[in-house]
């Protein structure tokens, strides 16, 4: 799962935003730099992300891809998880998208907590831009690949995997429609948990 769905799970489970986005950008022991609230939702942002690596339906879409893409299609279905959730958006949530990123905006950016310099330049650029809200257009997923691809040689072969997404939509689809709901069930067990 990606910005996007990190986002939505930490508030189907009633956890921090802040906690679920910055998940990516904290390493270690989350409670030795943040409050209670905050920790817990890093510590759902990467539960949910174990959950869904290791997932069945991971190995399936892996599979789909071209033996030189295997190793970057979790970062592919990642994005196009998000994807579907923003062109579903009202299948999941009573707001409308614009709506539900402007409020997660306004609650992030009001928060008083010290944040890692890497991410607050990422949300600054990701708010300003609309991306969650563009996500429901495939050709911007492709896009953000290929941006992703130039971080770095290694990241390269990134920006083919748009035309997998492409070339599998279908069943990339119907594969979001069965595992979604169940990351959703698991978020809420475990995030009781935290």
């Amino acid at each position: 799962m990606n910005f996007l769905a990190h986002l939505h799970i930490a508030d189907h489970c009633q956890s921090s935003l802040l906690g679920n986005l910055l998940g990516d950008f904290v390493k270690g022991d989350p409670s030795k730099l943040y409050n209670a609230d905050v920790s817990q939702g890093i510590r759902l942002h990467r539960f949910v992300d174990s959950y869904t690596d290791n997932h069945a339906i991971i190995k399936l879409c892996k599979q789909r891809f071209e033996p030189n893409l295997k190793r970057f299609a979790p970062i592919a279905m990642d994005m196009f998880w998000d994807h579907c959730l923003a062109k579903r958006w009202h299948d999941y949530h009573s707001q409308t998208l614009q709506e539900f990123v402007d409020s997660a905006e306004a609650e992030i950016t009001s928060t008083e907590e010290v944040l890692p310099e890497r991410f607050v330049n990422m949300t600054s650029h990701m708010w300003q831009g609309r991306w969650l809200e563009s996500y429901s257009d495939l050709d911007n997923i492709r896009y953000a690949l290929e941006r992703m691809s130039l971080r770095s040689m290694r990241m390269t072969p990134l920006a083919d995997c748009g035309v997998q997404l492409e070339q599998n939509y279908q069943e990339f689809s119907d594969f979001f429609a069965e595992l979604y709901p169940e990351v959703l069930e698991q978020a809420i067990k475990v995030g009781k948990i935290f």
